[in-house]
């Protein structure tokens, strides 16, 4: 007998595709708010995780919580915008409906794309190229320091939580935000790391391909990508709400 759990989340997910699709105008092309977004989706994202055995808590996101998530789907959505299909699966894994693996691809996926568009010259093409890293690099920052203020604030949280009589019943839902909140952070620096593997990848079947002076210039844009990555994913004190030394993908798994 099937799972009625999966039946609703299974039309719930078809019902998101079908909307994703024309609903894309939002800021830096986020799906713009509606009350489906604003509402069924988040519940559809919380049930199918809970049903997948993640955390999840039912507390309303802080202002910057909500910021961190708007934050992070820059980065999960593919590098690139040849693949519809892809981008519906990371839209629902960001919005829990699907698991994060869902959004996984593979690091070839940017350099099809990038050589199957038609542009001008070579040159248009590493120059997207240094583009696409750029743009990246510029969003990392404001992200780190979105994710500092909401570790920070969950440091609050639980010392709040843990030493008050009246917050008896709240302990699990506050960790589970806090899992959540940590989660995607990992996650985030695990695409991060995901692009710039794509984009090595891309650069160096492009040099082999149709070499060309403009190489120089995408590879600044890489490392400097790579530089602004590391202050986020190698030196953010975390609050540890992920087991230590877990090295499965991050999935909001506490």
């Amino acid at each position: 007998m099937s799972n009625p759990a999966t039946g609703i989340v299974l039309a719930l997910s078809s019902g998101l595709a079908l909307t994703a699709c024309t609903a894309t105008d939002g800021d830096l092309g986020r799906p713009r708010p509606t009350v489906w977004s604003q509402i069924v989706v988040p519940q559809a994202g919380f049930w199918s995780a809970t049903a997948r055995g993640e955390q999840a808590s039912y507390f309303r996101l802080t202002d910057d919580e909500e910021q961190m998530r708007d934050r992070a789907w820059r980065f999960v959505m593919p590098g690139h915008e040849l693949s519809v299909f892809q981008g519906e699966l990371a839209n629902l894994a960001h919005a829990r409906v699907l698991p994060a693996i869902a959004a996984a691809g593979n690091v070839s996926d940017y350099f099809n794309a990038l050589t199957s568009t038609s542009f001008a010259s070579q040159a248009s093409r590493y120059n997207r190229l240094a583009e696409d890293a750029n743009a990246d690099r510029l969003l990392i920052g404001p992200f780190r320091a979105n994710a500092n203020r909401v570790v920070t604030m969950d440091r609050v949280r639980m010392r709040a939580a843990e030493a008050s009589p009246d917050a008896a019943g709240k302990q699990e839902p506050a960790m589970a935000r806090v899992v959540e909140n940590e989660g995607l952070i990992l996650w985030v620096c695990e695409r991060v790391d995901f692009r710039i593997r794509s984009y090595r990848y891309a650069l160096t079947n492009l040099v082999v391909e149709m070499p060309s002076r403009e190489a120089v210039r995408a590879e600044r844009a890489i490392m400097a990508l790579e530089a602004e990555a590391g202050p986020l994913c190698r030196q953010m004190p975390l609050n540890g709400a992920f087991r230590e030394g877990d090295k499965r993908p991050a999935v909001y798994k506490g």
